[in-house]
């Protein structure tokens, strides 16, 4: 098991093991995928994909934060989506069967053994349903190799550097899958009053830059499509 810098992950990304160690960057005043001052910890988080194994760790995790948004269940970006009336049952059942049959990337966030976060991953197919679909496609040239879809921190442990640490995660597992172009569309927060916590479920612009992704579009007032390259492994 190998300890790893998030801000080596930003610049050289390396293939990870099935359970990573990650430090988080310090220092960083930037703001996360939850509105909220970084206040960099000391403290080695530890990153595993969710798989059925680790299916109750993510599960306590949402069911600890009201499903995720009032229900979500972090099925939002995947091709069933979150159509009008679905229920939360609905939405936990289509997450775990995604997970039972391979469908779904995801790195989870450990502090100790409680899962605190997570980052979402996924080719465009695995995740077709981003925000702003018509702005999105009006000037596609082409389709990314991958996606970032949701980040979450659970509300205990914000302003802790655990999307930093998710986003290190995901990097590294698309870097060992062959690499390619990643796509990410976070919202922007300079020139921009606070705003709650699910309007950056995609995280902020400034984490990516932070990682290497560099804008090229926008989609919505605040949203941008951002791009990074990464070599395979």
């Amino acid at each position: 098991m190998r300890k790893l810098s998030a801000v080596e992950s930003a610049t050289a990304i390396t293939p990870p093991t099935d359970v990573t160690r990650i430090r988080p960057r310090a220092p960083y005043t930037g703001l996360l995928g939850h509105n909220c001052v970084v206040n960099a910890d000391p403290s080695d988080y530890v990153t595993s994909e969710l798989t059925p194994k680790t299916w109750c760790d993510f599960a306590q995790l949402v069911d600890a934060n009201n499903g995720v948004w009032g229900g979500c269940w972090c099925i939002g970006f995947h091709p069933e989506g979150l159509p009008k009336g679905c229920t939360v049952d609905r939405n936990r059942s289509l997450k775990q069967r995604h997970v039972d049959n391979g469908t779904v990337h995801q790195i989870l966030v450990y502090d100790g053994d409680e899962c605190v976060g997570w980052c979402q991953y996924g080719s465009a197919s695995e995740l077709p349903n981003i925000k702003n679909p018509g702005s999105y496609a009006k000037d596609l040239v082409e389709l990314p190799d991958w996606r970032i879809g949701c980040i979450f921190t659970g509300s205990r442990h914000r302003g802790k550097g655990v999307a930093r640490a998710a986003v290190a995660g995901a990097l590294e597992a698309i870097s060992a899958a062959g690499g390619g172009i990643v796509e990410a569309y976070p919202e922007q927060v300079e020139d921009r009053a606070p705003q709650r916590g699910a309007y950056f479920h995609t995280g902020p612009e400034s984490l990516f830059a932070d990682f290497g992704f560099v804008r090229d579009r926008k989609i919505a007032k605040w949203r941008w499509v951002m791009r990074r390259e990464l070599s395979g492994d």
